[in-house]
């Protein structure tokens, strides 16, 4: 029995080396390498054969080997982190095969090329970001404006005698600011001769800020030569109040969040005396009234979904102040000045996803605003006076605008990051000026318009590394009985792990401005047409941005004076900027220390409004530079702020016209002293590091213009040319002193710099 079973058990063995024999001399050695877009070796790939367990992984040089027994049709299938699956087909047969497997980037935000040509990111979700919104705050020659601190990037123009943002060669109207989508009318208070006025918005309330010089996205519309926009925070951690208290007013407010933290609701208000200040610091101007500002807020935001929100924010606000300066126009008299604003906003938006990539957003806003505005001429016992050849001096004026502004977006997101947007605008603006004459005559002027439009554009990732924005939009004056078509693309390049470049190419429209009545002509758009190319590297701790950029300008307004007033009579202008910028951010070098650099080189001549033929505009500067310093001290709990700015001379012109006799007058009176303004800031956290504080302070102080420099932004003369003056700062230097405290939230972080 032994025996026979020992034979047997020989057999079997003897067969199963057959069968094991037959079956290696049956497998085929499958072999290859696998390559990505570049065509260099891809390490670590995963190679198998579908649905069988046969396969390798690709070693430091692409290469992989392996057998199967498998024969006739198959996929073979190639995975590797961060590349997309790839699946190809082969036949299998007896003799070896050889294949070279292509693997395509798997596009996401993490690896994904940023299109970024002329837009500077400020915000805590954005890649390629500049500047985040505590920046905005602590940037020590911002003065917490939104708008001051954006100054301290290439681009925009150091002007101090008048609001708002004057980007590469562009006017203050050439720019529009967006909140939540929706346009904002009125961002800076009224305009008070040579003095410049700040936003109306507190830079607390945005997460947000895009700040795009040029080559923004077809989604806004009717701003030349730069969009600024802002997003509005969404709701708060918890509840809380704040408390403000400075040499200039006091502030207040509430945020309160509900048990099930779905929905928030808030009030802030704010009172601001400057006649402390003024009082401590000499003012050019002669006050009869300081000016004085009372401000309210209210905000409700409610969470719809896990991705959408309905957010409400409300402004109100007066003011109102009366001033006299030396007229210049006759000896020993004065000009008056002086106004009462009332203005109000709201902001209504809604953003949801909708399902199957699909995601909208809606905004609506309404703005009312209300100037009442003297004038006159004053002797030295400030009694108004008329003098003959002077009348035009005297006279009252009440502007009154209505504004509304409401915007529908969808977007549809496919594989990977490739987005498709497009959607509606409805503007509708009634402006009504009432001019009243110094013999009591009324002149009323009523101006309103609808502008329709539509937009569309899609974000294209062929790669990780290459990547377009392509989009178009239209829009249709219903004032002009106008029709525009705006197209724009932008291309982004992927050229090492922390490089790009960038180019951008568009077209932009924008009515004429309303301040300027037209005369017996139909007016059209202005056109400026922008090419931009720009190289960034972006690594947590450095920031290196060059930019070249072109910009023509068509259809600008010309003017011609009429009785002191200007008159539309065409879009005769023309013009162009050209120039490039560098923008560089440190924080490695210096421990403990972040700082940057700007620079900007601009080239601009225009002929617009009255002037004679193209020449370069007196609020233009061909040199621009910043420093900004910031660092924070932990064991003395102390931030410091520091900023340098520079601008080269500006150029000024005597331009007169005699519009009897069709003849303008024109002088070059040369340049303006350089601009060199120096600013220091301070805050202090007395509460920072403690545990279980109910109460958090932060205690600020801020001078602007430490050394007292001479700066002159331009000048003015006479009516009759005569004479001249220099345009200066209300003072040379002023000084901020505050303290703001906090109620259940600890917001000191709020005045650390978070990136150091």
């Amino acid at each position: 029995m032994f025996f026979k079973n020992r034979k047997m058990s020989k057999w079997m063995i003897f067969l199963a080396g057959l069968l094991m024999a037959g079956k290696v001399n049956s497998q085929v050695k499958i072999s290859g390498r696998v390559v990505d877009g570049k065509k260099k070796p891809v390490y670590g790939v995963s190679i198998s054969i579908k649905d069988s367990y046969d396969g390798a992984t690709t070693d430091s040089a692409g290469n992989f080997r392996f057998t199967t027994s498998e024969k006739g049709i198959h996929i073979i299938t190639a995975t590797s982190i961060g590349y997309r699956t790839t699946e190809v087909e082969v036949s299998i047969a007896s003799d070896p095969l050889e294949i070279e497997i292509l693997l395509k980037d798997e596009i996401n935000e993490l690896k994904a090329v940023v299109i970024s040509a002329g837009t500077f990111e400020a915000s805590d979700r954005k890649k390629g970001t500049v500047l985040t919104p505590i920046d905005i705050v602590t940037t020590a020659s911002g003065n917490a404006d939104v708008v001051g601190a954006l100054k301290s990037l290439p681009g925009a123009q150091q002007v101090g005698e008048s609001e708002g943002l004057f980007v590469r060669g562009g006017t203050a109207t050439e720019t529009k600011t967006f909140i939540d989508g929706t346009l904002v009318n009125n961002f800076f208070y009224s305009s008070v001769p040579n003095i410049a006025q700040r936003g109306r918005f507190s830079p607390f309330i945005f997460k947000g800020t895009v700040f795009s010089t040029g080559g923004y996205s077809a989604l806004y519309g009717q701003a030349l030569s730069s969009a600024l926009i802002l997003e509005s925070i969404d709701i708060p951690e918890q509840t809380s109040a704040n408390l403000g208290v400075t040499i200039i007013g006091i502030s207040g407010g509430y945020q309160h969040l509900s048990k099930d933290k779905r929905s928030s609701g808030g009030l802030n208000y704010n009172y601001t005396d400057l006649r402390p200040a003024f009082a401590l610091i000499k003012q050019k101007q002669e006050y009869e009234l300081v000016p004085i500002f009372h401000s309210a807020d209210a905000n409700f935001r409610i969470r719809t979904s896990k991705n959408g929100i309905i957010k409400y924010y409300g402004t109100f606000s007066t003011n109102q102040l009366k001033f006299y300066t030396p007229s210049l126009d006759t000896l020993t008299y004065k000009d008056g000045f002086a106004l009462k604003n009332l203005n109000t906003y709201h902001n209504l938006f809604w953003r949801e996803n909708l399902g199957k990539g699909w995601k909208m957003q809606a905004g609506l806003s309404y703005t009312y605003n209300r100037d009442d505005i003297e004038s006159g001429l004053y002797n030295s016992g400030n009694e108004e006076v008329l003098l003959h050849g002077l009348e035009f001096k005297n006279f009252q004026q009440l502007q009154k605008g209505q504004y509304f502004n409401g915007k529908l977006v969808f977007e549809k997101r496919f594989s990977g990051l490739n987005v498709v947007r497009f959607g509606s605008e409805y503007n509708y603006t009634d402006d009504q000026t009432e001019y009243t004459a110094f013999n009591g005559n009324v002149f009323p002027l009523e101006i309103k318009e609808k502008i329709t439009s539509l937009f569309a554009e899609t974000d294209i990732y062929i790669t990780n590394d290459l990547a377009a924005k392509v989009g178009g939009r239209f829009e249709h004056s219903a004032l002009l009985n106008k029709t525009n078509l705006a197209p724009r693309i932008s291309l982004a390049y992927k050229t090492g792990k922390n490089g790009q470049a960038s180019i951008a190419y568009g077209i932009f429209y924008q009515n004429p401005e309303r301040i300027f009545p037209p005369a017996n002509t139909s007016l059209i758009f202005s056109k400026a047409t922008h090419y931009i190319a720009q190289y960034q590297k972006v690594t947590s701790q450095i920031t290196l941005r060059a930019e070249v950029f072109y910009k023509k300008y068509q259809a600008l307004v010309k003017t011609i004076a009429v009785n002191a007033q200007q008159i539309a009579t065409g879009n005769g202008g023309y013009g162009d900027a050209k120039g490039f910028e560098l923008f560089w951010r440190d924080r490695k070098t210096i421990k403990g220390v972040d700082y940057w650099i700007s620079y900007s080189y601009l080239d601009t001549k225009r002929d617009f409004l009255n002037f004679p033929y193209a020449i370069q505009p007196s609020f233009a500067a061909k040199h621009t530079a910043s420093l900004i310093v910031k660092k924070f001290v932990t064991k003395w709990k102390t931030g410091f702020n520091g900023a340098y700015n520079y601008a080269s001379g500006r150029p000024y012109y005597f331009i007169a016209t005699d519009y009897q006799l069709g003849k303008t007058e024109f002088t070059d009176m040369g340049k303006t002293p350089d601009y060199n303004n120096v600013s220091f800031s301070l805050n202090f956290l007395p509460n920072l590091g403690k545990k279980n504080a109910k109460m958090f302070a932060v205690y600020v102080i801020s001078i602007s213009n430490v050394f007292n420099f001479d700066q002159i932004y331009g000048y003015q003369y006479s009516y009759n040319g005569l004479r001249k003056e220099a345009i200066v700062p209300p003072s040379k230097m002023f000084l901020f002193i505050g303290a703001f405290l906090s109620f259940g939230v600890d917001r000191t972080e709020d005045a650390i710099n978070i990136n150091l």
